[in-house]
């Protein structure tokens, strides 16, 4: 099953509409006996009944102003509606929809897209939209963080779907983490400088900015037990997205997209009053690209390069390797001035390689999880698959691409019944895993 999360407004705006506004739609296409079924529907997460009991937005958006929203907001910000519209993975066989903003967590069917409700484990603080689950224990891994002391959590839930573990990982202050990785024995958290502007915080306002004389600063955690936190320091960044982590004798190496201009400032040529929300869009202008960052646990050095000088993003690998040592990533190419995907990159990290396929001219794609061959024994044999909007024809497809044959494009192309929008995060899952819970 490729499960996509989507944003979707369904009430007019309250103020600036900000595309990360917009409710929840989970969208599904499944294969099974040689066959392929699409479907897709809301996430109804309590926001999403009281505007509908509304017939009306309820609360203002990211760009607005404080005051905006006519009910008390969720999450790290406060002020926003929780849509569980960020990401999408499956855990204990069922599907779980986040936010990226630290709403509740949404457990969903994966076969109906039924909403039954909030994840019953799920802490005050709540649970951060990219949530890891390693597919060999069957544990999901969380982390969540606000505006109050310690400022950050990390959790464990166990393959049967009990929380067994939650500590807190003080920081100096209110941050923005956007994602998290893990290893066989540690969770890896971030303390970038690009946070809330200390100053406008006590003001209700929420006013990003880049912080330039403080390193990037990451937290090994031990995934079990109240151990020490390891903190590492690196070159000030900001970064969206990892691949993948693992350990290698001494040291924890890390790889995501390393943001060169992480407050990119406007956005030339955006409408008026949204210079600023299309440069924190554009992956051109906050310049992401594939990075790698060692963390000896040894000496406490820290060694960092970069693995790829284009402008890439949103990276997938065959998730029976997360958190152990890789091979295959496979990142996104965007086209500049849009949060739109025009093609696909397959990384070869041991032999320094890569392959691409671009996507025709007006056709793009969503991020495209891995869904390995049945019967696989290698890491890069399966497909990746991807719901494909082609704005030229105002339609949609599902594709999937040979990972060993990245260049040769699409091998099997399906036309869904309508056309759909461009979405944010993506999951694969097969029976098995939904059956089982976790790998043997």
């Amino acid at each position: 099953i490729y499960l996509r999360n989507t944003e979707n407004q369904i009430h007019e705006p309250l103020g600036r509409f900000h595309p990360f506004d917009g409710d929840g739609m989970l969208h599904r296409i499944d294969f099974q006996n040689g066959r392929a079924n699409y479907s897709n529907r809301f996430v109804r997460t309590r926001c999403f009944h009281a505007e509908q009991e509304a017939q009306a937005s309820l609360w203002g958006g990211l760009m607005d102003r404080v005051g905006v929203s006519k009910r008390p907001g969720f999450g790290a910000h406060g002020n926003l509606k929780d849509s569980a519209s960020t990401d999408v993975i499956v855990h204990a066989g069922k599907a779980l929809a986040t936010f990226y903003q630290c709403g509740e967590a949404y457990v969903v069917d994966p076969e109906t897209l039924d909403t039954e409700g909030v994840a019953h484990w799920g802490p005050l603080d709540g649970v951060s939209a990219h949530p890891k689950v390693d597919e060999r224990t069957g544990e999901l891994l969380f982390f969540n963080y606000s505006t109050h002391a310690p400022y950050m959590h990390f959790g464990v839930v166990d393959a049967s779907n009990k929380l067994t573990h939650y500590r807190p990982v003080p920081l100096p202050g209110p941050r923005l983490p956007h994602d998290m990785a893990f290893t066989e024995n540690y969770a890896i958290l971030n303390d970038f400088p690009l946070f809330w502007d200390p100053e406008a915080l006590k003001l209700n306002a929420h006013v990003v900015r880049m912080h330039r004389d403080l390193p990037s600063r990451f937290a090994i955690v031990p995934r079990r037990g109240d151990g020490e936190i390891r903190w590492f320091e690196a070159a000030p960044t900001f970064v969206l997205h990892w691949t993948n982590a693992y350990e290698d004798g001494d040291e924890i190496v890390l790889d995501g997209y390393f943001q060169s201009n992480p407050e990119p400032g406007k956005f030339k040529g955006a409408p008026q009053g949204y210079e600023h929300m299309m440069g924190h869009l554009d992956e051109h202008t906050f310049q992401s690209r594939l990075h790698r960052w060692r963390f000896n646990l040894k000496t406490g050095a820290t060694h960092e390069e970069q693995l790829d000088p284009r402008i890439l993003e949103f990276g997938t690998i065959n998730n029976r390797f997360a958190g152990r040592k890789y091979r295959y990533a496979y990142s996104t190419t965007s086209k500049p001035g849009w949060f739109l995907f025009t093609g696909f990159v397959k990384h070869d990290l041991e032999a320094g390689t890569s392959e691409s396929y671009q996507l025709p001219e007006g056709v793009y794609g969503s991020e495209a999880p891995f869904a390995p061959r049945i019967g696989a024994t290698e890491e890069d044999d399966g497909y990746l698959v991807s719901f494909i909007i082609n704005e030229s024809k105002g339609t949609s497809e599902c594709v999937l691409i040979d990972a060993k044959r990245i260049a040769d494009g699409p091998v099997v192309r399906i036309a869904l019944p309508h056309k759909i929008c461009s979405g944010t995060h993506a999951c694969w899952a097969d029976r098995e895993f939904l059956r089982e819970g976790k790998r043997p």
